[in-house]
């Protein structure tokens, strides 16, 4: 995003200054041993100065803006070449102004009238640079870091990109696997999995953008993986979702969270008709808790443990947030933070 010269900033600080000057000359003149009855005229011309300064180096920022960046230091270094001439050249045309009004013969190669104005428009001038300068670095340093802000903003969105696109070659691969075995068993069985898989993979498809889905949805998702499994494993498999209707509606999640956490608890523990693996979902406080009784494979499966670091980094980018995972002898819990409206727009 291409920066702009905050001319409104710059030109209430040129009116500040110049009240600001004119209030100081004012005193300074008014208090003095021989107070002039010109006074409140000098006051005037001396603040119309300040202005014609300030806005001359407002009008060369917008000329030199539109080929050269703010930051460079060539547009620095023009503003300063031309800016000093013109606000001199300014005082100088305002030197006859002053003389016409206090009455006195004036003549431009006066040296000692030529120098105090050319010595005013220098300290004038320096005054003005040095002020809209403070301004300039204020709005550049607020660009920069609206400009990290986005940056950020795009690298943690392309990484959450990354880690969705982790989830669905596993669960594809799986699925397709599982897809051959039933239709060599049960053709009926392979068709309603076929129903089940669309479902889940229309939804996959419709949050594919969204980093955050409303938790009715992501349940829904779950629900469609979760007859699949049943499919393959019968009443061995168990889920019991205890959450209100108004949680489903009013909270938030990160897209596809819930099932690459039954996924993995299905492929560590040992499940059958008889000792069936429980699955439960519900609310504690503000947090979404989801566990399942441990029943563990006696033959190691190998595992990169990339499911849990998945989910704990795409909720750190979406949310800030840690997820909490708890582990006793029965038992294996995974809790994370129930988000809230502000966080959908992620």
């Amino acid at each position: 995003m291409e920066e702009k010269l905050p001319v409104q900033r710059l030109s209430r600080l040129t009116w500040l200054q110049a009240i600001i000057i004119g209030f100081i000359f004012y005193l300074v003149a008014s208090n003095s041993d021989k107070p002039d009855q010109h006074t409140v005229v000098y006051t005037v011309l001396t603040m119309s100065g300040v202005l014609l300064v300030g806005y001359s180096d407002i009008t060369l920022m917008i000329i030199l803006a539109r080929r050269n960046a703010i930051s460079s230091k060539r547009f620095s270094l023009l503003r300063r070449l031309l800016t000093y001439p013109v606000s001199v050249l300014i005082y100088l045309l305002l030197r006859p102004c002053f003389s016409y009004i206090s009455g006195k013969a004036w003549s431009f190669w006066d040296a000692g009238s030529f120098f105090a104005f050319v010595g005013s428009g220098i300290v004038i001038n320096t005054l003005i640079t040095w002020l809209h300068d403070s301004v300039l670095l204020y709005e550049h340093k607020l660009h920069s870091e609206l400009e990290l802000s986005k940056l950020k903003a795009a690298n943690a969105e392309a990484m959450n990109l990354v880690l969705k696109q982790q989830i669905q070659p596993h669960f594809l691969f799986n699925a397709l696997n599982t897809l051959k075995a039933l239709y060599h068993k049960d053709h009926s069985a392979a068709d309603t999995y076929i129903v089940h898989m669309a479902d889940f993979l229309r939804a996959s498809i419709s949050h594919h953008a969204a980093n955050i889905s409303i938790l009715e949805d992501e349940i829904k998702l779950l629900q469609d993986y979760l007859a699949m499994q049943q499919i393959r494993f019968g009443a061995a498999l168990d889920c019991l979702v205890n959450l209100t209707e108004d949680a489903l509606k009013s909270y938030y999640v990160p897209s596809f969270s819930l099932q690459p956490l039954l996924e993995n608890a299905i492929k560590h523990n040992n499940f059958t008709p008889e000792d069936p693996l429980h699955f439960s979902i519900y609310q504690l406080n503000d947090r979404l808790v989801i566990s399942n009784n441990i029943q563990k494979k006696k033959i190691r499966v190998e595992s990169t443990n990339s499911g849990l670091a998945n989910l704990a980094e795409r909720y750190r980018l979406c949310s800030g947030d840690n997820i909490i995972v708890a582990e006793d002898q029965n038992s294996f819990s995974v809790s994370i933070k129930l988000l809230n409206n502000e966080h959908s727009n992620h």
